[in-house]
C-alpha cells in the first residue's frame, strides 16, 4: 500500500473526513505516518507481498500498525488512552474507507485491536517478537464463529 497513492484516490467525503481528524490533532500527523511506512517497510522486509492476503502475516501488519501508531502517539500526549483512542479512530476510518469485504474487515478491526490491547497491556515492549509469536497461535476465521474471538488472539482467512 503506498500511502500517497492511497490518498490521492480518496474522494471528497473521504478528504473531509480525514482532515475533521486531523485538523483539532495537527502533531500527530507525522507520528502516525511514519507509523504506517514503518509498518509496511518491517512487513515487506519481513513477508515480503504474503501480508497483503487475508493471512496471519496481515494479522501481524494490522496488529503491529496499531501499536505503533499508539506508541507514536504516546510520545506526543504521554497518555496511553489517547493514544489508544487516536490509533482506533484512524485504523477504524481506513477500514470505513477501504472497499473490504464484511468478513475481511471483521478480521482487520480484531487485529487492529489485538494491536491496540498488546499496547496497553505493555506500551514499552517489543511487539514484533509478541506478535510474531503470537502468529503460531493465530485462529482461523469464517462467518460463523466471528463471537468467539479472543481480543488478544490474531485471527486470518486464508492459510
Amino acid at each position: 500500500m503506498a500511502i500517497w497513492a492511497r490518498i490521492q484516490r480518496l474522494n471528497f467525503k473521504e478528504i473531509f473526513i480525514l482532515l475533521q481528524l486531523f485538523l483539532p490533532n495537527p502533531f500527530y500527523i507525522f507520528p502516525t505516518y511514519h507509523a504506517t511506512r514503518e509498518t509496511m517497510k518491517l512487513c515487506d522486509r519481513l513477508y515480503g507481498r504474503k501480508h497483503y492476503q487475508d493471512n496471519r502475516e496481515n494479522a501481524f501488519r494490522h496488529a503491529y500498525w496499531n501499536f505503533l501508531i499508539a506508541e507514536k502517539i504516546f510520545h506526543k500526549n504521554n497518555s496511553v488512552e489517547a493514544s489508544l483512542i487516536w490509533a482506533k479512530k484512524i485504523t477504524d476510518l481506513h477500514e470505513r474507507l477501504a472497499p473490504n469485504k464484511a468478513l475481511v474487515r471483521a478480521m482487520d478491526l480484531h487485529n487492529n485491536e489485538v494491536g491496540r490491547n498488546l499496547f496497553s497491556n505493555n506500551p514499552k515492549g517489543n511487539a514484533v517478537e509478541h506478535l510474531q509469536d503470537m502468529m503460531k497461535s493465530a485462529v482461523k476465521i469464517n462467518a460463523s464463529n466471528l463471537s468467539i474471538l479472543d481480543k488478544n488472539q490474531l485471527v486470518f482467512i486464508k492459510d
